[in-house]
């Protein structure tokens, strides 16, 4: 059996878990808030202008993103799994319980948030890594297609259990697979786990080195790349059905684009793991990366053959989420373990800043030109730009396993 081989036969039950919890988590919220809002805004009243603003939640959680990363780092995987998976199912039965107020609704969506970064990559993607090495890539891979493939069973199901028994059942639907999620995850992470806890010393951050990783060119690059390449993400996820029907698609083919593009999502997911194993993480990186430039070109484009937009289409979906692949994959090669979450909080805190000043660009733009063009430019020049700058901090130096100097800590 090949190196390969045996890592996945060693490991898969783990991978397999925290797909699981990472499907089941916070992030199955991102699926499930289009079949929930709806019929809350029914029952409350509340307008569709102030349920948009959930989006710039993610703006005050940032912050405080990289906290929860170290608190991964120092006290394990296992540890922040649990906290999250307490706050998260019980956010959920806490929606039921609203009466009528849109603010409390924002209220119990931010402590959620800001205790659900811990069901996330932060936590599950630092299991993975340490336990894959030749198969790092694929692992990664998988980990993260666990989310779109749960939500593409699991949605249709929960849209009916609302329509035949209302919203509130949606709710705690949710609330007792997340936590039936997060046992699974907790207990076979545990199994596998290494239950000697390290010393102090080897998750000690002292504020040197802390400055130190924030100043090393991987990270500024990393970051940077990362911020750029996602700032398409409001077309992608809300936008692109609009852009095709305004070049004469009609309503039913744009719906089998969006199909398509989920396909693109999925193939695209397992080539980039299979790649990252084997090709050099820079060319993976600016193949990938840089791609989705082209689809956003045509769409910017005065082309509006069915076969051509449907090519641009699948073309954007081929990279969609193979920047978080590839940022925890850098992450894990590039610096010292004992810091991947909290370097891992940054490429996530990135992430989310770049989706939402693309947000707010995309709105500014269409408030002015009431057209996509300037957006779909902007969109194609960040992407390539993003994609090099990721590049450069796959080239760049990788930080070395020194000794740590005994120095006041940060975050202790």
């Amino acid at each position: 059996m090949t190196g390969y081989a045996k890592e996945f036969g060693l490991n898969w039950h783990t991978l397999l878990a925290c797909a699981i919890g990472m499907s089941l988590g916070s992030a199955v919220s991102h699926y499930t808030m289009n079949l929930l809002g709806p019929a809350m805004l029914k029952e409350f009243g509340w307008s569709r202008a102030d349920f948009a603003l959930i989006g710039s939640i993610t703006l005050l959680t940032m912050p405080l993103i990289p906290l929860a990363g170290r608190f991964t780092d120092r006290f394990g995987a296992r540890v922040a799994a649990m906290v999250g998976f307490t706050v998260v199912p019980l956010g959920f039965i806490a929606y039921t319980f609203m009466t009528g107020s849109i603010v409390q609704f924002f209220a119990i969506y931010l402590v959620q948030h800001i205790f659900g970064v811990l069901t996330t990559t932060l936590v599950f993607a630092r299991v993975i890594v340490e336990r894959f090495d030749a198969a790092r890539g694929m692992a990664l891979s998988l980990l993260m297609t666990g989310p779109p493939l749960v939500a593409a069973v699991a949605v249709p199901l929960l849209g009916r259990l609302i329509r035949e028994h209302g919203w509130r059942s949606g709710w705690l639907t949710l609330a007792a697979l997340s936590a039936v999620a997060g046992i699974i995850a907790i207990t076979v992470m545990g199994r596998s786990a290494n239950k000697a806890r390290p010393a102090r010393h080897e998750v000690h951050l002292g504020m040197e080195e802390f400055l130190a990783l924030l100043r090393h060119p991987a990270f500024l690059l990393l970051v940077a790349g990362m911020i750029l390449v996602n700032l398409p993400q409001v077309f992608v996820s809300s936008q692109m059905v609009l852009v095709v029907q305004e070049s004469g698609v009609s309503e039913m083919l744009a719906a089998w684009m969006i199909s398509f593009y989920s396909i693109g999502v999925i193939v695209g997911r397992f080539g980039t793991g299979l790649a990252l194993d084997r090709v050099s993480v820079k060319l993976v990186a600016l193949a990938t990366l840089a791609i989705p430039a082209i689809g956003y070109l045509v769409l910017y484009s005065s082309l509006t053959a069915t076969w051509v937009l449907v090519g641009a289409v699948l073309i954007i979906g081929l990279a969609q989420g193979a920047e978080g692949d590839i940022g925890s994959f850098l992450v894990s090669r590039k610096f010292r373990m004992k810091n991947f979450s909290l370097l891992q909080s940054f490429v996530t805190a990135s992430i989310g800043l770049g989706a939402a000043s693309g947000s707010l660009f995309m709105s500014f733009t269409l408030r002015r030109t009431e057209s996509y063009d300037s957006f779909l430019m902007l969109a194609a020049v960040t992407t390539v730009i993003g994609a090099v700058l990721i590049y450069l901090a796959a080239r760049a130096p990788t930080v070395s396993d020194g000794p740590i100097e005994p120095e006041q800590g940060v975050f202790e």
